[in-house]
């Protein structure tokens, strides 16, 4: 007899959206906490997302021409040192060797928070002339950063992502290619995550720590909190200068290289649970989902059940969908609970009398609808409902975005639309920093960016009363 064993309840979302999150990202099994505060288990499950997203990444980078790299895991300390801005800006992250076995180092290794330094100092071996450029590489690794608070996925102090590094003869080379990059993040997103973005340029207060620009792609979660999803970075020349790195150009005139970076980390993983679920759990994007179908027999212990179940699920596989079939002695609603709170994007029933009738019923994830297929060509019929779903999850999380920008024209107006709707506002804005401070310090919210295609919705600071001659998207981030 199957068992009827009952799936644990998620906290209601609207209820307490925090305890939600920590509800899914551990009830479905993707992440568990270690023993180091800060530092987290990725489980099969979790780290399944992470790696679908990880292949669709390295194949756009390879398709624009980079190359996969590994640099060193620590830094010295006198590297690190060699540019300002950068050191300033991730000393209080770093975390340090001072020992090799028992013996104390004559310098303190950093493990790396990011690798720009190593890259600088390898390119300053190894590139001499123009023909040396352009240099398009890219790492898959784990960079520490010591975080005071941290959060499932959102916030590790260690974590996985990738780091692409490029150097460039011209400044318009570098900066086509910082934007370029940020590009593929977008879509990314947009037609793999189901998450519409919003893009643009991070403010000077905002931006990477040794940056000239940080372009930016900015998500909206369900609870109207923004989430920065990837940056782009475009140095000019300033680390080429901090480490010697030259070129001859075809003039024969010695130059230095202009260089860039972009990363794409294990957040956007919180960013597809935060954007897609629900009540009942995760939702996942299918292009991003470990299992994009899984049969459950109804009725299994009946005769040919099971077997048939059995060739469903490899004739999904042999289209190329990522099928399984649960064989477990669970009963059917458990089973059905359990993997819509996992987020799978199609769950097949077949009983007996689907058999008879040579269809099964396929019921989505992303909105519950229930759709009958023939077993005969049911790769296409399971194919298409995955398309629809893609179609559902972005409209819906793209119609969230559009309900809940806002704009505002006064401080006050930004006060009160933070404090009773959250979302994004919308304002003009001066440029000036201070003002920038300000809206953070009195009203709580920072600038996600300032958008491409600006258009222009009022001529005033709200922080300031000046004139006004850019935009930008404010918000509560994560």
């Amino acid at each position: 007899m199957a068992k009827d064993k009952k799936v644990e309840r998620i906290t209601d979302m609207d209820a307490d959206f925090a305890q939600w999150y920590t509800d899914v990202v551990t009830r479905a099994e993707l992440i568990d906490y270690s023993g180091v505060k800060g530092f987290y288990v990725l489980r099969p499950y979790g780290y399944a997302i992470w790696e679908n997203i990880q292949a669709e990444l390295d194949r756009r980078f390879k398709e624009t021409g980079h190359e996969n790299v590994s640099m060193p895991l620590l830094i010295p300390e006198s590297l690190l040192q060699k540019e300002k801005d950068h050191v300033e800006g991730f000393a209080p992250e770093c975390a340090w060797v001072t020992y090799g076995g028992a013996e104390e180092l004559e310098e303190r290794l950093c493990i790396r928070p990011t690798s720009e330094t190593l890259f600088c100092e390898h390119w300053a071996r190894t590139v001499e002339s123009w023909r040396d450029l352009p240099k398009l590489y890219n790492q898959w690794c784990s960079v520490l950063r010591w975080e005071k608070s941290t959060r499932p996925f959102l916030r590790h102090r260690e974590f996985l992502w990738q780091e692409g590094h490029t150097l460039h003869a011209t400044a318009e080379e570098a900066i086509e290619e910082t934007e370029r990059m940020l590009g593929v993040y977008a879509e990314l997103c947009e037609n793999y995550l189901a998450m519409p973005v919003t893009k643009g340029l991070k403010t000077d207060r905002e931006k990477f720590a040794g940056a000239e620009r940080t372009y930016t792609i900015e998500c909206m979660m369900h609870d109207g909190k923004a989430l920065q999803n990837g940056t782009s970075h475009y140095f000019g020349d300033g680390f080429a200068r901090a480490f010697g790195i030259t070129f001859s150009d075809k003039n024969n005139t010695l130059q230095y290289p202009h260089e860039t970076s972009w990363g794409y980390a294990t957040r956007s993983i919180g960013g597809v649970i935060m954007t897609h679920g629900d009540n009942s759990g995760l939702v996942l994007p299918p292009g991003v989902a470990p299992v994009q179908a899984v049969v459950v027999p109804v009725a299994s212990h009946k005769p040919g059940v099971l077997e048939r179940a059995r060739e469903l699920c490899e004739t999904l596989k042999r289209a190329g969908l990522r099928a399984k079939t649960d064989e477990s002695d669970n009963s059917p609603g458990w089973k059905f609970a359990e993997h819509e709170m996992r987020g799978v994007p199609v769950r097949l029933e077949l009983g007996p009398r689907d058999i008879e009738g040579g269809k099964c019923v396929a019921v989505r994830r992303a909105d519950g609808a229930k759709i009958e297929i023939p077993l005969e060509g049911a790769a296409e019929g399971v194919r298409a409902i995955l398309k629809e779903a893609h179609g559902i999850m972005f409209a819906r999380a793209k119609a969230r975005l559009d309900e809940n920008t806002r704009v505002a024209s006064s401080l006050d107006e930004v006060k009160s639309i933070i404090a009773e709707k959250g979302g994004f506002i919308v304002t003009p804005w001066c440029g000036d920093e201070a003002c920038e401070i300000r809206m953070k310090e009195d009203a709580g919210v920072t600038s996600r960016c300032i958008p491409f295609g600006q258009e222009r919705v009022g001529d005033v600071c709200p922080a300031c009363g000046r004139t006004a001659d850019k935009t930008v998207v404010w918000g509560v981030a994560y």
